[in-house]
C-alpha cells in the first residue's frame, strides 16, 4: 500500500501566504512525479503544479510567480508554498503522486484525501 498525506490548509486573508505539504508513504521503490490539483466547489479538478524527480517543474498559468513546488526526495515530500492568495484560489487541494511499489518496473498514480483552503477576508 501507498499512502499521501496532506497538510497545511486552512483560512487565510487574500495577499496572504500557506505552505502545503504532502508525505508519501508505505512500499515505495520509487516516485517519478508528485504534484498538486486543486478542485473547487462545482467545477473539475485541475493541475496546479508538478515537479519531476530531477525537479523539473510546471504550473498553471493562474498561479505561475505566486506558487512555488519543491520536493524532499529522501523524505517522499513535495510542498507547494502559496503566496499573494486570492479568494479564487479556494479550493481543496490534493496531491499527486506517480510511484513506483516495490517489486514493479512502471509507476502507478496515487491521490491523498485533500486539504481545505479557503481565501476569504
Amino acid at each position: 500500500q501507498v499512502y499521501l498525506v496532506e497538510s497545511g490548509g486552512g483560512l487565510v486573508q487574500p495577499g496572504g501566504s500557506l505552505r502545503l505539504s504532502c508525505a508519501a508513504s508505505g512500499s515505495i521503490s520509487g516516485i517519478s512525479s508528485m504534484g498538486w490539483y486543486r478542485q473547487a466547489p462545482g467545477k473539475q479538478r485541475d493541475l496546479v503544479a508538478r515537479i519531476t524527480s530531477s525537479g523539473s517543474t510546471n504550473y498553471a498559468t493562474s498561479v505561475k510567480g505566486r506558487f512555488t513546488i519543491s520536493r524532499d526526495n529522501a523524505k517522499n515530500t513535495v510542498y507547494l508554498q502559496m503566496d499573494s492568495l486570492r479568494p479564487e484560489d479556494t479550493a481543496v487541494y490534493y496531491c499527486s503522486a506517480a510511484v513506483i511499489r516495490i517489486g514493479r518496473y512502471s509507476p502507478d498514480d496515487y491521490w491523498g484525501r485533500g486539504t481545505q483552503v479557503t481565501v476569504s477576508s
